[in-house]
């Protein structure tokens, strides 16, 4: 019942954004007024779903991904999966995101669920400097999801185009990667900098 309801919303948001009303949202889903209240609690909850939902498909097309050992590289993949995530359905993408920007009674989980994909990008940091590795492995992964939904953020207000999002996305990773990785990478990083 709950897919049924979150595919209803993907609908709406297509064709309306996210003016829709609960009532809509039942009607297009082909359940009672009170299913998604029931399921969810409210629009909000539906959103934070619909955001767990994208946050899920990056850590199932990452762990089937063919990943390169150091975190970097593991890191630097990770970024364009959620990027080209966000991309197939960018309308419905900005519409969640801001959605999540607003206040809400409830607060979400969408940080830990962020920082989970991140934790599985980074594995276990082969590449990173091995005097703060374990540093690195406990803060790395909420400092890149801060990056990620900060670029996100400036995407969903129109500040940055499809085009850009990907560009902005590495850069904002590697300046948080900065501080923890090798020499061997170091030059990569830096270019991904001037993006």
């Amino acid at each position: 019942m709950r897919e049924r309801v979150l595919d209803a919303a993907e609908r709406l948001l297509t064709q309306d954004g996210a003016a829709f009303s609960m009532r809509e949202l039942a009607d297009e889903a082909g359940v009672s007024f009170a299913t998604p209240f029931n399921q969810f609690g409210s629009k909000a909850g539906i959103m934070q779903a619909l955001s767990a939902r994208r946050i899920a498909s990056m850590r199932e097309r990452l762990a089937q991904a063919a990943l390169p050992a150091r975190a970097v590289s593991r890191v630097l993949a990770a970024v364009e999966i959620a990027v080209a995530v966000m991309l197939e359905a960018p309308g419905v993408n900005r519409a969640v995101m801001g959605a999540l920007g607003a206040p809400s009674d409830a607060p979400g989980d969408v940080l830990a669920r962020s920082s989970g994909l991140w934790a599985e990008a980074l594995a276990d940091g082969k590449g990173l400097a091995s005097a703060t590795r374990i540093r690195a492995l406990s803060v790395l992964p909420d400092q890149l999801a801060f990056a990620f939904r900060g670029v996100l953020s400036f995407w969903t207000a129109g500040e940055l185009d499809d085009e850009m999002l990907g560009r902005r996305a590495r850069s904002a990773a590697a300046a948080a990667l900065l501080g923890f990785i090798g020499r061997e990478d170091r030059a990569e990083v830096f270019v991904l900098l001037e993006e």
